[in-house]
């Protein structure tokens, strides 16, 4: 449906404000942002930054709130200001680019959108607000004034594979992908290499929520649940949810069939609802916040890299989790398998 433009902007710039830096959510299962009431740390800039989430946004327990962690940081160190706003599900590209616009038009200079989803807005609204920065994770949107913040997810992803294949003990494990998209196919290959490398012939069972333009696979614990549980009953015993906010049910369901799950992007050992904790043998971690923080960082001093900056292994942008003890036995060998990616000597594949 179309709106009149300066309606919708009036009508999105008010609802930006309830998620303004120290403002409360309207949703009540949100956490405050760990960086309101950060005017106690000395206010070292005066950069106001606008951060667009993707589906699930902050609370998401992976990748929504990796950029919020990296958002707070700057809050906290750098003594920026912040307005945070929040994707809907099934929400249209113009949609997109009316939050984008509401943030530049109010000031907020650079605007960072989070996630693939706002490939089209941030290059339309981009070319609009010539003197606006922008910076977009997980796509190579091309402009003067944008900055691409990547990963290579098929290295961390790897290296989680790896674990699975050697805690398997069925020869049999998964993988849910949230949008079947290429970059969730990237963490797809990335498993089922590293998974091979480490046990030959192991099966490696694959599901994706939902199919593009429907996103909603990456916020949609109960379709988590349903495909996970469908692996475990057909034998899996580790799977590895690359599905954003989808993987609470997928942890759900671990705990159901007493077996393991994988977490992705943020260290969902710590960020999970504790009743399914232990279940979660590791989490190939996605440092969005890094990437964040030093973007920020940078534009505290005018500094902007249009294009594109990779965080990989070498960079120590990508990884995978230790907490809870799981994977302790066989770090070693993970390790190994990791120093041979950095070095060079094992290439991993990203389809």
């Amino acid at each position: 449906m179309r709106r009149v433009t300066t309606f919708a902007a009036t009508v999105l710039a008010g609802a930006l404000a309830l998620t303004a830096c120290g403002g409360s959510s309207t949703t009540a299962t949100k956490p405050a942002s760990s960086g309101s009431g950060s005017a106690s740390a000395s206010a070292k800039s005066d950069l106001k930054v606008g951060l667009a989430y993707d589906i699930g946004g902050r609370g998401d327990q992976s990748f929504n709130d990796a950029a919020a962690a990296g958002l707070d940081k700057a809050k906290a160190d750098l003594g920026i200001t912040a307005k945070e706003a929040e994707a809907s599900a099934g929400e249209s590209d113009s949609a997109k680019e009316e939050r984008l616009r509401a943030l530049a038009s109010a000031g907020f200079n650079p605007v960072i959108a989070v996630g693939f989803a706002y490939s089209a807005a941030v290059g339309k609204v981009a070319k609009e607000n010539p003197d606006i920065h922008f910076a977009i994770i997980d796509d190579p949107v091309a402009g003067k004034n944008i900055t691409n913040l990547l990963f290579a997810e098929n290295e961390g992803s790897y290296l989680v594979g790896v674990a699975a294949a050697l805690k398997d003990t069925k020869n049999n494990i998964g993988f849910i992908g949230g949008v079947d998209v290429p970059l969730i196919h990237k963490f797809e290959a990335g498993y089922k290499a590293g998974a091979e490398a480490a046990k030959p012939g192991i099966k490696v069972q694959v599901k994706y929520l939902s199919q593009p333009p429907d996103f909603s696979g990456f916020g949609a614990p109960d379709k988590g649940k349903t495909a996970a549980a469908g692996m475990y009953d057909a034998g899996a015993d580790v799977i590895f949810a690359a599905a954003g906010g989808s993987g609470a049910g997928v942890f759900e369901a671990a705990k159901a069939a007493n077996q393991l799950a994988i977490g992705v992007d943020s260290d969902q050992y710590k960020t999970a609802d504790p009743a399914v904790q232990k279940v979660i043998m590791t989490s190939m971690l996605k440092k969005v916040d890094v990437a964040v923080f030093d973007y920020l960082k940078g534009a505290t001093t005018g500094t902007y890299a249009a294009g594109p900056k990779t965080y990989d292994l070498k960079a120590n942008g990508v990884d995978y989790s230790t907490s809870g003890g799981q994977v302790d036995d066989i770090k070693s060998k993970i390790d190994a398998f990791k120093q041979k990616i950095i070095s060079g000597e094992i290439t991993v594949p990203s389809k």
